[in-house]
């Protein structure tokens, strides 16, 4: 593996961050430490792609507040909780943010290198999804402002007729735009084309 994997541990126990430093890197990790929540989202932007082991209950800001402002702010590194006092409303609460996994305290290593093998994968599946919404914004760029139009209309499951209307020309113009953002796609079929158009993320409304 030429480039290591990066896991932030956000702990304000120091004997919690020095253990799982120690077993992560001589797993093959790198490791970054933070004390607090606070210090954690004050570097978190700048920080390269990575998963998080994060503490639930930790002064000034406790790992559900860092989790939710890491979600308002639109960071999408998967997060591995860890806690010593384990409750069910808890655990519901952030998994239904999306947390990875939640480990107690005291956790075995099997569990923590588990729930990061998880929690990288989900990261891998992430930066594969916005790879291809880069490249599917770039192909939409390059059409004709009447062929993104016609675009539009695709996605909102017009028919040429109904989309010539919405446009004022006719369907056999419709056709030709249609036609011409295809090659330009280079696709053969509308769920090729539909695909782009939703990794796009055409089917927003224009602002």
């Amino acid at each position: 593996m030429t480039e290591r994997r990066i896991a932030y541990i956000v702990d304000d126990e120091e004997s919690i961050r020095r253990s799982i430093s120690f077993m992560l890197k001589t797993s093959g990790y790198r490791v970054a430490t933070f004390a607090t929540g606070a210090a954690f989202l004050k570097e978190v932007k700048h920080l390269e792609p990575g998963c998080v082991l994060l503490d639930i209950r930790m002064p000034d800001i406790d790992g559900l507040q860092v989790q939710e402002v890491m979600i308002e702010r639109g960071i999408a590194m998967p997060i591995v909780f860890l806690t010593g006092h384990g409750d069910v409303a808890t655990a519901v609460k952030v998994m239904k943010l999306g947390a990875v996994e939640l480990i107690e305290k005291p956790f075995e290593k099997e569990a923590v290198l588990g729930a990061l093998d998880q929690a990288f994968a989900r990261l891998g599946e992430q930066r594969l999804r916005d790879l291809r919404a880069q490249e599917a914004r770039l192909l939409v760029a390059g059409l004709s402002t009447r062929e993104r139009q016609v675009l539009r209309g695709l996605v909102q499951g017009l028919a040429n007729k109904a989309i010539g209307l919405e446009l004022g020309i006719s369907p056999r113009t419709v056709e030709v735009h249609r036609a011409n953002l295809m090659v330009k796609f280079g696709v053969h079929t509308l769920s090729e084309a539909l695909r782009i158009a939703f990794a796009a993320e055409l089917d927003r409304p224009e602002t």
